[in-house]
């Protein structure tokens, strides 16, 4: 349940103490930040082995709030303290200053709050391990649903995950999703992206591992709601930043549950969002050297470009805002291991002068070994009820040498058999 007026003020201190506490006195945070390029982790931003004196901090409450023996220890007393001055007692389990965060005691006040405003909250959070006796991928869920009255109105989905290119989970729905033309990367050197109703962000290999066969990085992604409904709205500028709040919290926080120390921060800023433009055929999707065939001109009149400097650039394309076909350029070799079962069962083979894929119908992948490590990039159609339904075939190779020569990895000719 939400606190009242009087207990959110006190929460309100605890946190302001905690900040002050956590503070130097240079003004930076004291905290272990992972660049996100290595293993690492680094104190405002130079590599090097972390220092005693700046690693993660909690304060005595919330050490206590992690020890379910002193959170009861320390209820029962203060119920005992309440009960002696007269006041209300309440319940154990709803005592509002001994009230874990949501979400592994990761999600702060304030980045609940910028996304689900002073409703009242219901948390269900699993415990944090994988399947020991199965290949499992997946260390849990937590999920946080906002009412007004008894009305249900947002609800936010946090996962912690390996992404799956071995059994094909991920394949289709999580680049959709998670690398679509919407998302722009966090920045600040972050493994990660969002957007209004999407973000992501991987997690250092030093705390979970280096990733297994055909299987990628080890992300926590945030969904909010089930559906992601391609419109834009006059909130999505607020939602994308406290989205970028509370995949940033969820991380730490899976970080401090796993044992491991170091912390992210919040970026100071984000690109642009994403918008909608007419299309340049000479330089489609902003590609010098790829030209937009002629008869798909009438159905392509619009293309978004997302992810720019990121771990994917996407481009969508198609009419009216919706998108009719999707290229992606998949640059981090963990996150690109997301395809990777469809490299191998995909469809018919794609040959080229350094790197080779497949097509099916639908949607082709490439993949391709660049100086900076696997590069897999992919083209999709998505509206399947356009009469132009050869714009994989006609695209991938134009696409693919476009786009090597644009990332530094060219040339690269691409060769497709026969239909």
């Amino acid at each position: 349940m939400m606190a009242d007026e009087n207990d959110e003020s006190a929460q309100a201190n605890i946190a302001n103490d905690e900040s002050e506490a956590g503070t130097a006195n240079d003004g930076r945070t004291d905290a272990v930040v992972y660049d996100g390029t290595t293993d690492t982790a680094v104190y405002g931003g130079t590599t090097g082995a972390v220092p005693e004196d700046v690693r993660a901090r909690h304060s005595l409450l919330r050490r206590l709030l992690r020890n379910r023996t002193a959170l009861a220890a320390t209820a029962a007393g203060l119920v005992g303290v309440l009960l002696g001055a007269g006041t209300v007692a309440w319940r154990t389990d709803t005592l509002p200053l001994l009230q874990p965060d949501p979400c592994w005691d990761s999600l702060r006040d304030s980045s609940v709050s910028a996304l689900f405003g002073d409703r009242r909250l219901e948390v269900d959070e699993q415990a944090l391990r994988r399947d020991p006796s199965t290949a499992s991928l997946s260390y849990g869920q937590c999920r946080i649903t906002s009412f007004k009255d008894e009305e249900a109105r947002r609800q936010a989905i946090v996962r912690v995950h390996a992404l799956d290119g071995l059994y094909g989970t991920d394949g289709l729905r999580w680049p959709a999703e998670f690398l679509s033309s919407r998302m722009v990367a966090l920045g600040d050197g972050l493994p990660g992206m969002v957007s209004a109703s999407r973000a992501w962000l991987a997690l250092p290999q030093s705390c979970v591992g280096r990733p297994g066969r055909s299987e990628g990085a080890t992300v926590v992604d945030v969904a909010l709601g089930e559906h992601d409904f391609d419109t834009q709205s006059d909130y999505d500028g607020e939602d994308r930043d406290a989205m970028t709040r509370v995949v940033v919290d969820a991380a730490n926080g899976v970080i401090r549950e796993l044992g491991c120390t170091g912390t992210y921060q919040v970026p100071e800023e984000l690109p642009a969002l994403p918008e909608w433009g007419q299309v340049r055929p000479e330089a489609f999707c902003g590609v010098e050297g790829l030209e937009l065939p002629a008869k798909y001109r009438k159905s392509l009149e619009l293309n978004r470009v997302g992810g720019d400097g990121g771990a994917a650039r996407t481009c969508e394309s198609g009419r009216d805002g919706y998108p009719g076909i999707r290229m992606s350029t998949v640059v981090d070799p963990a996150v690109a291991e997301v395809y990777s079962l469809e490299m191998r069962k995909g469809g018919a083979r794609v040959d080229g002068t350094k790197g080779g894929g497949v097509i099916g119908p639908t949607r082709a992948v490439y993949r391709l070994l660049c100086q900076t490590g696997v590069v897999v990039m992919a083209v999709e159609d998505v509206d399947l009820l356009r009469d132009d339904a050869n714009f994989v075939r006609d695209l991938l190779p134009a696409y693919v040498e476009a786009e090597s020569e644009r990332i530094g990895c060219g040339p690269e000719k691409v060769s497709l058999a026969a239909p």
